[in-house]
């Protein structure tokens, strides 16, 4: 595993109610609420963390819930645009199903790269599919009352970008990342490191004429993709400042440490470790019950959750 990018870490994206937010991915999908917490920037709002039962890397899904009348995104060029789960093959039924009776928007369900899949929106209008893949995915969904093994998302499958020209974003990722080339349809170039079994993918759609998105309520903020830990976080830092791209200095992220770079077709990437992870903090059976506070903001406990709505 040395000195590589082992796939996605997480995905971040912004939504507007909080409450509609964590009750549609920790109740309708049945995904573990792992961490509530506040936007290190802006403390005033939430961060939420949903995942597998530990918060495994590539299954991190993460939302700044911003609020009610927030600008809405509008998908376009330069952004990620759509979050792929693997689930277990012969699911989509029971989706559908659970899809009509909490009145989710969805498609029906098509193919892909040999793949069978499944589209819906979240009540934000964030893109999101479910797609049984066709390698094997040994990861344990977390299993709900309502949403068992045989259904339960497993974790990331893949996640697609929407660019003008896949170019100069295709040699980031082979290049910098290692990944490579393993398949196309049409205007869909699928990239995959072989490092990781699962999470290992990102898909490239080239739109020449499409223009450029709004990143806003509804739409992804960033992409995070995995290394084991900060030797090799900084490893990567030192490729990406040779390849010629502007890139942050470490940022203790509480969960993780980061980099932040904006590949050259806009979308921004993050690099973050594995280390130290959710239970630095809260023990592992209580993941996701207790507002934690970075240190600076501790002492301003009492302000700060006087103005977040309440959620669980």
């Amino acid at each position: 595993m040395e000195n590589k990018i082992l796939g996605l870490h997480h995905i971040t994206a912004i939504a507007g109610d909080a409450k509609r937010n964590f009750d549609f991915y920790s109740k309708i999908l049945g995904l573990r609420f792992i961490k509530k917490t506040v936007n290190f920037d802006d403390p005033g709002t939430y961060h939420f963390y949903f995942g597998d039962e530990v918060g495994s890397a590539g299954t991190i899904l993460t939302f700044f819930p911003w609020g009610e009348g927030i600008q809405q995104g509008r998908k376009g060029s330069g952004m990620a645009t759509e979050i792929g789960y693997s689930v277990p093959k012969g699911s989509l039924d029971f989706w559908q199903q659970r899809f009509e009776k909490y009145n989710v928007i969805y498609n029906k369900p098509a193919e892909k790269f040999g793949e069978k899949y499944l589209t819906f929106l979240d009540p934000d209008g964030l893109k999101l599919e479910l797609i049984e893949s066709k390698t094997e995915d040994s990861r344990k969904g977390w299993e709900t009352d309502e949403v068992k093994a045989d259904a339960a998302t497993k974790g990331f499958h893949n996640i697609t970008l929407t660019l003008n020209d896949i170019k100069p974003t295709a040699a980031v990722l082979t290049e910098i990342f290692g990944y490579k080339l393993i398949a196309q349809e049409v205007n869909r170039y699928r990239y995959a490191t072989d490092a990781i079994e699962n999470a290992a993918i990102v898909d490239l759609v080239e739109l020449a004429d499409e223009r450029k998105g709004l990143v806003a309520n509804g739409s992804v903020h960033h992409v995070a993709f995995r290394v084991q830990n900060d030797e090799i976080l900084m490893h990567f830092r030192e490729k990406v400042e040779e390849y010629g791209l502007s890139i942050t200095p470490q940022i203790d992220r509480q969960y993780f440490h980061s980099l932040y770079f904006r590949e050259p077709g806009g979308v921004l990437f993050e690099i973050a470790t594995d280390n130290p992870g959710f239970t630095v903090d809260e023990r592992l059976e209580e993941l996701g019950q207790n507002l934690k506070l970075p240190a600076q903001y501790e002492p301003h406990r009492a302000e700060i959750e006087a103005h977040l709505v309440k959620i669980n």
